[in-house]
């Protein structure tokens, strides 16, 4: 990505403008509608893309081959395909959210003060929300829905890797929107390069806020080059810390899982950390189990003996490969001495993103969660689980990072800011 250095052309400026003040319409109707509206809407949105799932695999299938025949790597695609199950997955993940708790109206706090103001705090749409993302088009409905039950218009740029896909599933949710009485332009899509994408960035004032959702030069492009207000969604590289007094079979089935349910996205576990005390119990089985899955292995010398003992091919770990998400079936693996050493690996090469132990130590555990800095921290479970449908909320528009606001995977309270209402009766300050 290069978007820091990119300079915008009048035109991509021109179609940023237009998109934007037309979400910024349709967002003041959705801004208006009760729960039952939305949830209305959102049933005929997935009905739209159950109906339409051969259209969109088709489409989906000319961005696949396109892929194919420009090398990309088959972890990208797992990300980009969206054949007809992955459509009726999405259309039920839509129908997932009309289940969950309309957020906008909510009272997040409030009271009544001596001079009898009532005052109440209440949470109200974004407006505009854009997204910036990658190969991975499942986002596009993600987005639109999750827009629509917090009031919001969204304003999509996906990767030209999609870019069938995405035209598609726009124009399916367009029209569905149309048919349902509702505005269209509560979805749009933006075209173009790199110029357009640097229009999206630095549309302040007509945007309200910017959320980027890929790898982590994408990520920092944005971050770094938007006028915009930006929620970091960050970088995946998470760890499996097995303790010393770890279940070792819990340990071999977290590890395992962890690595290879589904390894191109970002909540998979990118290295696996053991303790000195049970790695020649532990990793011999647990790198055989790896490596028999698929799974390239960058071990260091501690973790590459036992791997050389049990017969399993590895090649040496640099510190490259502790430090990378690497998006498919490669793991780094090494041997440390402690819990401390463990914390100390992690605070060098982790993200911020999961971070798992498997311990049956109590204290262990209560030190590791404590002293972990990460949006999402598991004792005993898979890094899977950091997802916004496994935590009950439904789809999410993805998992943050930074600190501020929003903090692990971002569902509909994210997508709200809040407003303070005052209610008095004729009360003046003096």
């Amino acid at each position: 990505m290069s978007e820091r250095t990119t300079t915008a052309e009048p035109a991509d400026v021109e179609q940023v403008r237009v998109l934007a003040e037309a979400a910024r319409t349709a967002s003041r109707r959705l801004a208006l509608l009760s729960r039952a509206e939305k949830d209305a809407a959102l049933h005929a949105l997935a009905d739209a893309l159950d109906a339409s799932a051969e259209e969109v695999a088709e489409a989906n299938e000319r961005d696949l081959a396109r892929g194919r025949e420009q090398g990309m790597a088959e972890s990208l695609q797992d990300r980009l395909r969206l054949d007809p199950p992955r459509v009726a997955a999405v259309a039920s993940a839509v129908r997932d959210i009309v289940a969950l708790p309309d957020p906008v109206g909510e009272v997040v706090r409030g009271s009544t003060l001596a001079n009898g103001l009532q005052i109440r705090q209440v949470r109200v749409p974004m407006g505009v929300v854009g997204m910036i993302y990658e190969a991975r088009p499942n986002v596009t409905v993600d987005a639109a829905a999750l827009g629509l039950k917090s009031g919001n218009a969204v304003l999509l740029r996906g990767g030209s890797a999609a870019a069938d896909t995405n035209r598609a599933l726009v124009g399916v949710l367009r029209r569905a929107l149309d048919a349902h009485g509702l505005p269209a332009d509560a979805v749009g899509l933006l075209e173009g390069g790199h110029g357009a994408v640097h229009a999206l960035m630095t549309a302040r004032g007509l945007v309200d806020l910017l959320i980027p959702r890929g790898g982590a030069d994408l990520i920092e492009a944005v971050v770094t080059g938007s006028t915009v207000p930006v929620i970091e969604t960050g970088v995946g590289n998470c760890h499996v810390y097995v303790d010393a007094r770890a279940d070792l079979d819990k340990a071999l089935a977290i590890a395992v899982n962890a690595k290879t349910h589904r390894p191109s996205v970002c909540n998979a576990a990118e290295s696996l950390l053991v303790h000195r005390d049970v790695a020649d119990a532990f990793l011999p089985k647990a790198l055989a189990a790896l490596s028999a899955e698929g799974v390239v292995l960058h071990t260091d010398a501690d973790s590459g003996s036992r791997a050389d003992a049990a017969g399993v091919p590895h090649d040496t770990a640099t510190d490259e490969h502790f430090a990378t998400e690497f998006h498919g079936l490669e793991m780094s693996v090494g041997v440390v001495d402690d819990l401390d050493a463990a914390l100390a690996h992690i605070r060098r090469y982790g993200s911020g993103h999961t971070e798992a132990i498997v311990t049956e130590d109590r204290a262990a555990a209560r030190r590791f969660t404590a002293e972990v800095d990460a949006a999402a921290v598991m004792v005993n479970a898979s890094t899977r689980f950091t997802d916004g449908g496994e935590f009950g909320f439904g789809a999410e528009i993805g998992i943050s990072t930074q600190k501020l606001h929003a903090r692990g995977p971002m569902a509909l309270p994210e997508l709200t800011t809040t407003k303070w209402v005052v209610e008095g009766d004729g009360q003046v300050r003096v």
